[in-house]
């Protein structure tokens, strides 16, 4: 008895950076909570990347995050609470029990100069731009220490240019993801611009897989022929010429 009480309160003053452990855990250090204040069950932070070899985090996302975490979880029962107003359009929710939650629709807006981040290539490409992440009710089910998505996803990339191009921007673009278990189907379109992107792939257990092509707008070839010529391996079109996007 005496030990349960102890875990009890062990567990009732659990600081908030045991969340920024799970957060650098699942995703193998890509992303930390920098300037956790609060607790496990009410706190705050903000989702940063390690900016340099001191691990100094730089803010990934505007704003500040805020959770509540009710203690029914120690039940088996799942109701959390995450705001923002300077990255998510609405507060989410995610109820359920330890096996499976829903999550309720949102979508978080992505600055894409501070996705530079998070590593190659993203820093030699040095985005910019607009990118929103929006989503329907999403359901998540955990079953033999895996973890199955089912809903639609939306990511709208607006007026996006690269450190690699003079041309800025580069176009506007769409990729829809259709979550079926572990699995995702990509579909990439161009909206507007002057670099043409598309294609389809997926997503296996975190594995991607794309096919598709880019290629430049009439009259802009020699202004993109450099980033292009970065992006895959050129392929003669009809009567233009078309690069090849194959990732695997």
């Amino acid at each position: 008895m005496g030990l349960c009480c102890i875990a009890l309160t062990v567990i009732s003053f659990a600081p908030a950076v045991w969340l920024g452990s799970i957060l650098e855990r699942q995703t193998d250090g890509r992303l930390a909570l920098g300037d956790a204040q609060g607790s496990l069950w009410n706190g705050s932070a903000f989702i940063g990347v390690a900016a340099n070899k001191t691990g100094e985090l730089t803010p990934l996302l505007p704003g500040r995050f805020e959770w509540h975490l009710s203690p029914i979880i120690l039940l088996g029962q799942v109701e959390f609470g995450l705001k923002n107003t300077e990255s998510l359009q609405q507060a989410i929710t995610v109820s359920g029990n330890l096996n499976h939650v829903q999550v309720s629709p949102s979508a978080v807006v992505l600055p894409a100069d501070r996705l530079s981040g998070l590593g190659a290539p993203l820093n030699t490409v040095k985005p910019s731009g607009k990118m929103t992440l929006s989503w329907s009710p999403l359901s998540l089910t955990v079953a033999d220490n895996t973890l199955d998505v089912n809903g639609l996803m939306k990511l709208e990339m607006t007026e996006i240019a690269s450190a690699l191009s003079p041309i800025k921007p580069l176009g506007s673009y769409v990729m829809d993801f259709v979550w079926h278990g572990q699995q995702a189907d990509l579909d990439l379109k161009t909206v507007q611009g002057p670099l043409l992107l598309s294609g389809r792939g997926g997503l296996n257990q975190g594995r991607l897989h794309f096919s598709g092509q880019a290629q430049a707008e009439d009259g802009q070839e020699d202004k993109l022929l450099n980033l292009m010529n970065l992006l895959g391996q050129r392929r003669a079109g009809a009567d233009k010429n078309v690069i090849a996007l194959e990732f695997n």
